[in-house]
Formats: structure tokens, sequence, C-alpha cells
């Protein structure tokens, strides 16, 4: 059986306990948390997930220019791989078995060095945080975002090459639906080669908005995880449109939006999943 989770960096400034409140409302089995283990106290969390019945699916790491794992400053290069080992010691302790990893960050759309270069340097950092999670248990999953976000690593065929060229055990990679709708020619082909070494899924339909709310084929893309028999959590990452923040009652909308987006985001993937069940039985 799938898990579902959702990245609890959607709901903004929302107070995490009003998030995992909705999460467990709308029959999730687990938060996806966002990688900023300097602001989140464990003991704190923890409580919260076993007060609500839910599990740490994975921590999301927040890539940002000083945390750029291929930059040839190594400075800042051993900022982001601190940060990363960070990350995944809060994983650690929370129960998460996945770290999200990019390996260029948001915002850095072309090379500052020569691309080789850069690769190789991603490729070693990624080997040096991968050795250290895998003492810890935690498993790092290489993600490939669009090209109008970083330059990189945006397709899965490049993300298995990295992971390939890394080789640990415990680095694997993750589909994300937004980024392949726009970069891949065929997300379900895309599973299919990624199916070994795939960890980790996110979901967002073509506006980034929940699934069902755009125009991707979630049947194609969930009937090839179940040909892989993948058994991982299905994490939910949409972005929810703006509400404009001089109408009245602006925290009302804000809420009642959110709760839309969450509810419809399990609801859709689930009920398209138990067709596919009814299928297979047959």
């Amino acid at each position: 059986m799938l898990k579902y989770s959702v990245n609890e960096g959607i709901y903004g400034q929302e107070p995490l306990e009003a998030s995992i409140e909705r999460i467990a409302h709308f029959g999730y089995d687990g938060v996806e948390l966002v990688g900023e283990p300097y602001s989140l106290k464990v003991k704190f969390v923890r409580s919260l997930l076993k007060s609500h019945g839910l599990e740490a699916s994975s921590i999301c790491g927040i890539y940002t220019l000083d945390r750029d794992l291929s930059n040839i400053d190594p400075s800042v290069r051993e900022n982001a791989i601190r940060y990363v080992k960070d990350c995944v010691v809060f994983a650690s302790e929370l129960g998460a078995k996945i770290v999200i990893v990019v390996p260029s960050p948001v915002g850095k759309k072309s090379p500052t060095a020569p691309f080789n270069e850069e690769w190789r340097l991603a490729c070693e950092s990624i080997h040096n945080i991968g050795q250290f999670a895998a003492g810890l248990g935690v498993q790092l999953a290489i993600e490939a975002l669009n090209r109008y976000e970083t330059y990189l690593i945006n397709k899965i065929s490049q993300s298995l090459k990295l992971r390939n060229e890394v080789d640990l055990e415990n680095v694997g990679v993750m589909v994300d639906s937004f980024h392949m709708n726009i970069e891949e020619m065929s997300i379900a082909e895309e599973i299919k080669r990624a199916a070994s070494q795939l960890i980790h899924v996110h979901i967002a339909d073509s506006n980034r908005e929940a699934a069902g709310f755009g125009h991707i084929d979630f049947r194609s893309l969930l009937q090839a995880l179940i040909n892989i028999k993948y058994k991982g959590y299905i994490t939910m990452e949409f972005v929810p449109p703006k509400i404009e923040s001089h109408i009245e009652d602006f925290l009302t909308a804000e809420n009642e939006i959110f709760n839309l987006h969450t509810g419809q985001s399990i609801n859709y993937i689930k009920k398209l999943y138990q067709e596919f069940g009814k299928i297979i039985k047959k």
C-alpha cells in the first residue's frame, strides 16, 4: 500500500500545529518537514506528530544560493554540506528515512564554473553526505528541478547519472510531477526508467495546484508506480493560488483554500489508486 504525506512548507507562515492538525484531519499518514533543523525543536515536533498519529515521512532540504553543493568556492560548498548533514541528523531524530537533495540551488540558472567541474563537486559533496547519512540509517533522494529554477539537474536521466556516479546504496532519486511535466516527454516512462532507484515521489499538477486541478495524466503516473511496485510515500507539494491580502477575513479565506487543496490532493490520488486496485484484482 502507498502512503501519503504533505510538505508542510506549502502552508507558508502558518503555525506547524495548525498544519499538522489539517494533514491528520484529511487522512494522511505522514508529514514532510521543511529542512530548517535550526528553527524546530525535535522533541516538540515528535510530540506533535505522535499526538496526531502521523510519521515524519521525509525532510525537504531548502537550497538557497549559500547552500550550493556544486559551488566552486569551498566555503560555500562546505556550508551546504554541513547544512544537509544537519538535515540528516534532524531526520534521524524524527524517524524520517529520507532527506531530499538538490545539487544546485534554486535561483542558480547557469554555471558559475565549468559544468564538468560543478558536476564533479556535486558528486563529491553528495558522496560525503551519503556516507554520513548511511551511519544514521537515512537515505538521500536526488531531486531534479525544472530549468526555470536551477540548471545542473533538470531531468530524471541526469538524476540517475549523478546517483550512479555517487554510487552509494542509501542514495537514490525521486520524481516530482510538476517539474517532470515541464522537462520530460513522458512522466510514466521516466518513472519506469528510475524504477530500481526511485525512493520518493512529489505530486502537484501542471499549474502546481492540487492533483486534478491541472492537466497532468495522473492515471498513467500512478499506473507506472504500481507497475514498478513502488512502496514509498506519495508526498503532496502543491502551491495554492495566492489570495489577495486586502480581502476581508484573509485568514479564513487562506484556511479554506489550504483545506480545499489538502483534501483534493489525497482524495483524487486515492480514488485513482482504488480504481486500479479493482482492475488488478480482476
